[in-house]
């Protein structure tokens, strides 16, 4: 059933957050449905190794489809060892071009520590301009807390858990239970 047919299905907040040679995925636990928490430790960021190649990746919308897209990224990956930007590029046209794919509602960001992009089922693959990207109902608030913060000393992984605490206290579909990882290349 889509989301505009069952209103309530409310989402979460993901940041990628990139500094010093290093990126961190940092994203909320709480799943909501309507004004009701149904969980609060989700895990909406998963540690991917097709192949021996070590890639990160956050997903918002449905859990669901993010775990099909998920699926569809680690064989991409495995076709394409090494080669981040051309497995996301070619979900991203399967998830535009094939009809089961195009009902799926979710967006990733994903990371090998080198690159860093969010993927998008309008086929887009999008690299952030100044090294921060969010999704979600909280990544709005999340995006302008870390870009406020990126010429501070903090680290990373400061950044995008200071970042978090700002969206988590603006967003009610957003709580301060994070799932974090870590990469550099």
């Amino acid at each position: 059933m889509a989301s505009d047919q069952f209103p309530g299905w409310h989402g979460t907040t993901i940041i990628g957050v990139r500094k010093d040679g290093e990126v961190v995925i940092a994203g909320d636990g709480q799943v909501s449905l309507g004004q009701t928490v149904i969980k609060g430790t989700a895990r909406k960021v998963r540690r991917l190794s097709p192949g021996g190649f070590d890639v990160v990746a956050g997903f918002a919308g449905s859990t669901a489809d993010a775990f099909t897209l998920l699926e569809r990224l680690e064989s991409k990956l495995e076709a394409t060892p090494g080669q981040l930007q051309r497995a996301s590029v070619e979900l991203a046209k399967d998830w535009r071009t094939d009809k089961y794919l195009q009902k799926l509602e979710a967006m990733l960001i994903v990371t090998d520590g080198a690159e860093l992009y969010v993927i998008t089922g309008a086929g887009d693959v999008l690299e952030p301009e100044h090294d921060v990207t969010a999704i979600g109902s909280g990544g709005n608030y999340a995006l302008a807390a870390a870009r406020g913060m990126m010429d501070s000393v903090r680290d990373a992984e400061q950044i995008a858990r200071d970042a978090m605490a700002i969206a988590a206290d603006i967003c009610v579909y957003t709580n301060g239970n994070l799932t974090i990882e870590k990469i550099a290349k």
